[in-house]
């Protein structure tokens, strides 16, 4: 028998680029008040003036990103008098990266990559904002990976105080935190926190019925009618639930989609959608890994190697092999495991019939955690 397959034109995807990881929604639901405070601290830069700094705080995958990113986009569509400038602190983590990405977007060229100062960048920079007579608002996405890398002072520090060197220029600066545990107000230098003074908007994770919404949104957008039906939408829902991240569920769509087409089904069943998470549920894994800090990415580790498949590792063995392996501190070890069951890396719970023994648990195999922890 000839293998089926959807003829060119037969597709379940109405438009597949909602799917995409970066893809602003025209309508960002449940982050109204977030959305609101932003666009406050926004508003005295379209006015010409300094808008306030801010940091947006709040576990992946709860929308920071996206709500800071639609307003950049609203911006552009505003006028001149403001330019927002976004960078990803993952990929550029200097302040000579920063500051290319503002020359970049001010002058729509990029600087040399190498024989250029620091010096002459900020220069340069100073003077198309002299030029132009525009305010600048920078996003640090991911901003704790610049303080993990102990740049974070410095360029704040440069960014914020830049007009005491070069009259008429303002830049101000939103700095998104993923990792619960910092508190860049209290990581920052004094001399740095006199002029920075952030706000604080905090993005809470997504409750079942919101996700659900918007997972049922990005569905209606994406496919054609017919093609996701009410029971495989909630299944979704369960195992982004599962995961804790709103970024796999829509990743989980779009795969159950194409995993339907490749069996010539004109609709997602349940098999598509457990084929797709097989390959979905490790986006979380992969992403939030990715925000540790290295020694807490050895400390998981470590904690992958030593779990049993039945009852996981206790919290007496874990902090005694991390001691001895690393010299860490109590308190370090147990704020870097309460950060992991935060964000649903592991479960602690108290073993039942062992007092108050408390059991860590991996959401993910151990052998996979260790991969992705590197060595």
């Amino acid at each position: 028998m000839p293998t089926k397959y959807l003829r060119w034109d037969q597709t379940l995807f109405r438009d597949e680029d909602v799917f995409d990881i970066d893809y602003i929604p025209g309508q960002l639901n449940f982050r109204d008040t977030q959305t609101r405070d932003l666009a406050f601290q926004l508003m005295p830069g379209l006015r010409g003036g300094r808008p306030l700094n801010t940091i947006c705080r709040g576990l992946p995958g709860t929308g920071k990103t996206t709500s800071v990113r639609k307003l950049f986009a609203e911006i552009e569509g505003i006028g001149r008098a403001l330019v927002p400038v976004y960078v990803n602190c993952q990929v550029d983590a200097t302040k000579f990266a920063v500051f290319a990405r503002i020359y970049q977007k001010l002058s729509g060229q990029t600087p040399p990559a190498s024989g250029t100062s620091f010096a002459t960048l900020l220069d340069a920079v100073a003077r198309l904002m002299q030029e132009r007579q525009c305010t600048v608002v920078v996003c640090l996405d991911d901003a704790n990976y610049l303080l993990y890398r102990n740049e974070l002072n410095d360029l704040l520090y440069i960014l914020l105080r830049t007009h005491e060197i070069h009259e008429g220029t303002r830049i101000a600066v939103i700095a998104i935190v993923s990792d619960m545990t910092v508190d860049i107000g209290q990581e920052v230098d004094p001399r740095v926190l006199s002029v920075f003074q952030p706000t604080t908007v905090y993005f809470p994770p997504y409750t079942a019925e919101e996700v659900h919404e918007i997972l049922r949104e990005r569905a209606l957008q994406g496919f054609y009618p017919g093609a996701l039906s009410g029971e495989m939408l909630s299944l979704v829902v369960d195992r982004t639930m599962e995961s804790g991240d709103l970024r796999v569920g829509i990743d989980l769509l779009k795969r159950a989609g194409v995993n339907a087409e490749r069996s010539a089904r004109p609709a997602i069943e349940r098999q598509d959608v457990e084929a797709a998470y097989e390959v979905a549920q490790y986006a979380h894994l992969d992403n939030t890994v990715r925000t540790l800090k290295k020694e807490e990415r050895r400390l998981l580790r470590l904690i992958a190697g030593m779990e049993q498949a039945d009852t996981g590792v206790s919290m007496s063995e874990a902090y005694d092999a991390a001691r001895a392996s690393a010299r860490i501190g109590y308190s370090t070890f147990y704020k870097s495991v309460k950060k992991f069951d935060e964000m649903r890396l592991v479960d602690v719970n108290f073993l039942h019939g062992r007092g108050r023994t408390r059991m860590i648990t991996l959401r993910y195999e151990a052998e996979r955690v260790r991969e992705v922890c590197g060595g």
